[in-house]
C-alpha cells in the first residue's frame, strides 16, 4: 500500500506538473493556430488575407517568447533546484547633465521619464538573448512540449473513450489512461534538459555579462582603495603629524630653556617624552588597520581568536582544519569578520556570537551568528555593502539571515584553493 500510494502522489504531481508545461510550452503555437484560423476564415482569394495573420504570429512570437522562457526558468528551478541564469542585458544609470537633458546610455531626452522609456526598448531589442528566447519558443513545442502532452491527452481520450458504449472506444480510452497513468511521473522532467540546452546564456554573453562584472568590481576596488588612502592620510594628518609637529616645538623650546630655567625645560621634555609615547601608540594602531601585524605572524584563524579577546562580547571561535589561502583574501576575510563583530555590539547588542571557518575543495566558508535584535540589511554605501563589495573582488559573496528579533548570521564565501 505504501509503494501504492507513493506511485499515486508522483503521479498526480508529474500530471499537475506536465500540465503546467503544456500550457506554457504551447502559448506560441496557440497563437500560431489562430493566425492560421484567421486566414482561412478571411478566405484564401483575398491577397491581403496573410498580412493580418503574419502580423500577429511576428509580434505574438516577440512578446511572449522572453514571458515563456521567464516562466520556464522558474518551473524548472521550483522543481529541480537548477538555476539558469538568465543573461539579459541590464539597463545602466540615467543621468541629468548640466544642460537639464537626460544621458541614458544612447541619447539624449529632455525628462527622465522619455530617457528610462528609450533606454528600456533599446536594451531589449539590441539584447542578443532575445534570438535564444525566440530559438526556444520555436523548440519546446516540439521537444519537451509534445512529451508533456502525453498525460493530459491521455485522460482527454480516456474520458471521451471511457463515456461512449462502442467496445473498441472504451478499449481506447483505456488505453488512454494508462498511457497518463504511466507517463505522468515522467512527462515534465525533459524540461530541464532542454531548458539547460537551449535557455543558458551563450558563451558570448556570458564573457561580456563577467566583462561588466569585472569592470564594476575595479571601479568599486579603485573606490575603495581610494578612500583607504584618504583615511590614512587623514589619520596622520590630525594624528601622529601633528603630535609630532608640537614635539618638535616643545623640544625647540626645552633647549632654549635649558640655561635659564631648568626646571621648565625637564618639564617639557616630559611632556615631549608623553608625546612621543602617543604618537608611536597611534602609529601602531594606524599600521594595525592597515594590516594585523598578528594576521601576518600567525594566520587567519588565530587572528581572529585574537580579536575575539578585545570585543566585548563572548565570542566563541571553530575552525574545523587548518586554514591555508591567499594573504589577500585573508585580510578581506578579517575585516568582514571585524566589521560584523563590530555591528553586533553596536547595533545589534548582541551579548554572545559565534564564529566558525571552514574550507574545503569549493573554497573559503566564514559564519558569524550572533544573539542581537537583529534587522541587519545591506543597504547602499553601508558595511555591509562594503563587506559584500570587498568579497566581490575575490568573486566571494555574503549571505545575509536576519530576521527582526534575531539571531543574525552571515555566511561568506571565497572560491579559493588550499595553498
Amino acid at each position: 500500500m505504501g509503494q501504492l500510494g507513493s506511485w499515486v502522489a508522483r503521479a498526480g504531481v508529474g500530471f499537475v506538473r506536465a500540465c503546467a508545461v503544456t500550457v506554457v510550452s504551447m502559448l506560441v503555437p496557440a497563437v500560431w493556430a489562430v493566425a492560421v484560423a484567421w486566414g482561412i476564415w478571411w478566405g484564401a482569394g483575398n491577397p491581403w488575407s496573410w498580412v493580418g495573420p503574419f502580423v500577429l504570429v511576428c509580434v505574438g512570437t516577440l512578446l511572449l517568447s522572453r514571458p515563456v522562457c521567464r516562466l520556464v526558468r522558474s518551473l524548472v528551478a521550483r522543481w529541480t533546484a537548477t538555476v539558469i541564469p538568465a543573461g539579459y542585458r541590464e539597463a545602466g544609470p540615467v543621468t541629468r547633465m548640466s544642460t537639464g537633458y537626460w544621458w541614458n546610455g544612447f541619447s539624449y531626452e529632455r525628462t527622465r521619464r522619455d530617457a528610462l522609456l528609450d533606454q528600456k526598448w533599446r536594451v531589449r531589442w539590441r539584447d542578443p538573448a532575445n534570438w535564444r528566447d525566440l530559438r526556444f519558443t520555436a523548440v519546446v513545442p516540439f521537444t519537451a512540449g509534445a512529451v508533456a502532452c502525453l498525460p493530459p491527452a491521455g485522460v482527454a481520450v480516456a474520458v471521451l473513450g471511457l463515456s461512449q458504449s462502442e467496445p473498441v472506444a472504451r478499449v481506447v480510452g483505456v488505453l488512454g489512461l494508462a498511457v497518463a497513468v504511466g507517463t505522468a511521473p515522467y512527462a515534465w522532467r525533459p524540461t530541464r534538459a532542454v531548458a539547460v540546452r537551449f535557455l543558458r546564456p551563450s558563451p558570448a554573453m556570458a564573457l561580456a555579462d563577467r566583462v561588466d562584472e569585472l569592470s564594476t568590481q575595479r571601479a568599486d576596488t579603485t573606490v575603495a582603495q581610494a578612500a583607504e588612502i584618504r583615511r590614512i592620510e587623514r589619520d596622520l594628518h590630525d594624528g601622529a603629524q601633528a603630535r609630532l609637529v608640537a614635539l618638535g616645538l616643545s623640544l625647540a623650546t626645552a633647549e632654549k630653556l635649558m640655561e635659564t630655567d631648568p626646571d621648565q625645560a625637564r618639564a617639557l621634555m616630559r611632556d615631549a617624552r608623553a608625546g612621543a609615547t602617543a604618537s608611536l601608540t597611534e602609529l601602531r594602531e594606524l599600521i594595525r588597520g592597515i594590516s594585523p601585524p598578528v594576521l601576518n605572524e600567525r594566520g587567519l584563524v588565530d587572528a581572529v581568536r585574537a580579536l575575539a579577546l578585545d570585543v566585548p562580547l563572548e565570542v566563541t571561535v571553530s575552525a574545523e582544519t587548518p586554514l591555508h589561502v591567499e594573504a589577500p583574501v585573508e585580510t578581506a576575510v578579517y575585516f568582514g569578520i571585524t566589521e560584523l563583530l563590530t555591528n553586533a555590539v553596536r547595533h545589534a547588542r548582541a551579548t554572545r556570537a559565534r564564529v566558525s571557518l571552514t574550507q574545503d575543495d569549493a573554497g573559503l566558508r566564514v559564519e558569524v551568528e550572533d544573539d542581537g535584535r537583529g534587522g541587519a540589511d545591506a543597504r547602499d554605501g553601508g558595511g555591509l555593502d562594503g563587506l559584500r563589495r570587498r568579497l566581490a573582488v575575490f568573486d566571494g559573496a555574503v549571505e545575509i539571515t536576519s530576521p527582526s528579533g534575531g539571531p543574525t548570521r552571515v555566511r561568506m564565501t571565497v572560491p579559493c584553493e588550499s595553498l
